[in-house]
């Protein structure tokens, strides 16, 4: 019923994928010049889609927008709330009281707010290594020192929990938040129900915050389930879940998630350093409900179609680049591949394969805090055709290194 084979062209949209990527990847301006055109480049970094939106969600923008008006909008009803809880139970068997759900332009900028308000200058937040950036990010924006604990990587590649280290880091007694991310990124594990319990039992026993970015929680490989922290964690009052439709249905742009916080006093405070003082974007809330109450089907068809992906690329690693390692992630549409060995001696993988293959793409400790050295992020929601090409480029590109032609 969907066509995601379908190749939509989305320059000059003013779009972070296509117009912004010198500044995000690179810290450049339009004075850093490549060998290739922008677009030329096959784009397979940042994580938005390549699909288009589904028409169900498509259809409840067109009769807002017949509305006409657009003026300042809340949520002043509990329209939305029924069905991101609907879409809760259904999914993952799990409810929350309808005081508990804040609102936020993006999951970013509620980590900011939280380190901000709830994190003393003396005191520190914890990561799980290699990490999603902006854990970091909104730690180094209040100046609070971040505790890292690096995952491990078993025989097959794929990265487990270092508990150990882990509850050392937990026992600091300057520890006070941890950024917890289930599915993980950009690793793709979906945490197992015992590993779940164990981090709990350590948060519990040190008495964190934690802050679970659960934004990835409906891209899983079909046949898969999700469970919330929340669920590990019935009665712990400092946990704060977030998520967002925006992730699961490629609407990035309009800026919507959901924040779920259990403490009445943080989540008081939360609501009163709003700088948006309670509004909305009026085509977010239809976009984002509309994705909750009609998306499913689209959803369904679109893990169907990344499992396909991730196959694809699995087949042509294990052929073309067998230095390489790949595992198929249980969930996120990112692959995580380790190409140390292919190209031991390239520092600095995202300028080598914009330069030489003309593709765009994300790795190494410097994007994600540690523990990524060697590996690059690819993002497969796209067309397949489109990732062949990056793949062909990114091998030609690596064969010529190792030849010495570049």
């Amino acid at each position: 019923m969907y066509n995601f084979d379908e190749i939509i062209d989305r320059r000059n949209t003013n779009a972070l994928n296509t117009d912004g990527f010198r500044g995000y990847i690179f810290h450049a301006g339009p004075e850093k010049v490549f060998p290739y055109k922008d677009e030329e480049f096959v784009r397979m970094w940042v994580a938005d889609m390549e699909f288009g939106v589904a028409n169900e969600i498509l259809d409840a923008l067109h009769k807002r927008v017949d509305r006409r008006i657009f003026g300042y909008t809340g949520v002043y009803t509990d329209d939305y709330y029924k069905s991101f809880s609907k879409w809760c139970k259904d999914r993952y068997d799990w409810e929350f009281p309808q005081e508990q759900l804040c609102f936020t332009p993006g999951i970013i900028p509620a980590i900011y707010q939280i380190v901000e308000t709830l994190v003393n200058p003396e005191e520190k937040v914890i990561l799980n290594t290699p990490a999603y950036g902006y854990f970091l990010h909104a730690a180094e924006y209040s100046n609070r020192e971040v505790l890292t604990s690096p995952l491990k990587k078993t025989a097959t590649g794929e990265f487990v929990m270092d508990y150990e280290d882990f509850e050392k880091k937990c026992a600091d007694p300057h520890a006070k938040l941890l950024f917890w991310c289930n599915p993980h990124n950009p690793t793709g594990r979906i945490w197992k129900e015992e590993e779940l319990k164990r981090v709990a039992e350590i948060v519990e026993k040190y008495n964190l915050w934690i802050v679970s970015d659960e934004i990835h929680c409906d891209l899983l490989r079909v046949g898969k389930t999700h469970i919330p922290m929340a669920k590990i964690m019935p009665g712990y009052q400092k946990l704060i879940t977030c998520s967002a439709p925006t992730k699961t249905f490629n609407m990035a742009g309009l800026a919507f998630s959901n924040v779920i916080i259990r403490d009445k006093q943080l989540r008081e405070k939360f609501k009163d350093r709003d700088k948006l003082f309670g509004m909305v974007n009026t085509l977010s809330l239809t976009a984002a409900k509309a994705a909750y109450d009609y998306g499913y089907e689209w959803l369904q068809e679109l893990r169907a179609y990344l499992d396909g992906n991730f196959e694809f690329v699995k087949s042509f690693i294990e052929k073309n680049l067998p230095a390489a390692k790949m595992y198929i992630p249980e969930a996120t549409y990112l692959a995580w591949v380790n190409l140390g060995e292919c190209v031991p001696d390239i520092e600095d993988l995202p300028d080598f394969f914009a330069n030489n293959a003309g593709v765009l793409l994300e790795g190494g400790d410097s994007l994600f805090v540690g523990n990524a050295k060697g590996y690059v992020r690819l993002n497969l929601a796209m067309p397949r055709s489109i990732i062949e090409t990056g793949l062909k480029r990114m091998t030609e590109a690596i064969e010529k290194h190792k030849a010495g032609e570049i």
